[in-house]
């Protein structure tokens, strides 16, 4: 999902961004989807002035972090691709995760996806598509808000305050028609998936598209991520929910269990804290 975008409105009173900010900013915006990425596209995504955003660009190509492509656009450099690659594969949840994801991916036919939370975002880090004519919009490094998302739900469930994450009383904008709007319903509806096991997004982000997910739990009891399955309503259709609904919250158990007995590197929380 794209980031909003940032305004003298919207940083009204913000403090000051240092190089540092400035140039992770630029950094998270290059690796976003659809690559290779214009100048005045990055800017635009970052709020930063289009000279700043070349001038730290130019740096990244120098050092291997960007890699300039025809007109003027840029993509990730083999450095920073590298740097993520050794990231995943040392992290325990996805190591765990990837045979999971592909197990249910046959199972139910759906594509398979494995997030974790950057603050209130799903940031969606692996998955196992199925070959359909149909392409869902769920690529690694794509992100949706918490609160119109199974995987967000799943996450929000099981954090201590969930509130936290709605933008306290404000309503919550709409994607679809069908999306929860009102914090107040959200955080009663978070009560049904702690019951159950799995959270439910019927049409919530996305029209005509329906998913199921399940938190994934790490040693601590923190949670670390949610496994779910996203699928066009007419191929996931409500009758099916309450069957895989359950084979979502094992897969995510399976991974959990991993979890509880293994160590290493851990994707947790991207950014921003509970």
């Amino acid at each position: 999902m794209p980031k909003p975008v940032k305004t003298s409105a919207s940083t009204k009173g913000a403090p000051a961004k240092g190089p540092v900010d400035k140039a992770l900013e630029v950094l998270d915006a290059l690796v976003q989807p659809d690559s290779p990425h214009r100048l005045a596209d990055l800017a635009t995504r970052t709020g930063l002035p289009k000279p700043t955003v070349h001038r730290l660009l130019q740096s990244f190509a120098d050092a291997g972090y960007a890699t300039p492509a025809t007109g003027g656009s840029y993509r990730p450099g083999p450095r920073l691709l590298a740097l993520g690659a050794t990231a995943l594969a040392s992290s325990r949840e996805l190591q765990l995760a990837r045979p999971v994801l592909d197990d249910l991916r046959l199972r139910t036919g759906h594509l398979a996806h494995f997030s974790v939370r950057d603050g209130a975002a799903a940031v969606h880090v692996a998955h196992s598509e199925p070959a359909s004519a149909y392409r869902m919009g769920v690529s690694a490094g794509g992100e949706v808000p918490l609160y119109c998302s199974a995987v967000g739900w799943a996450m929000l469930a099981g954090l201590p305050a969930p509130e936290d994450f709605l933008g306290g009383l404000e309503p919550l904008p709409a994607r679809t028609p069908r999306t929860p709007t009102d914090p107040a319903a959200v955080l009663r509806g978070l009560a049904e998936v702690r019951e159950r096991g799995y959270a439910v997004d019927d049409e919530y982000a996305e029209q005509d598209v329906r998913a199921i997910a399940a938190p994934v739990v790490g040693p601590g009891g923190e949670v670390a991520g949610a496994v779910g399955i996203v699928g066009l309503t007419f191929t996931l259709d409500e009758g099916s929910v309450a069957v895989l609904g359950p084979m979502v919250r094992a897969a995510a158990g399976t991974i959990s269990a991993g979890l509880r007995g293994a160590s290493g590197a851990s994707l947790g929380v991207v950014r921003g804290e509970a």
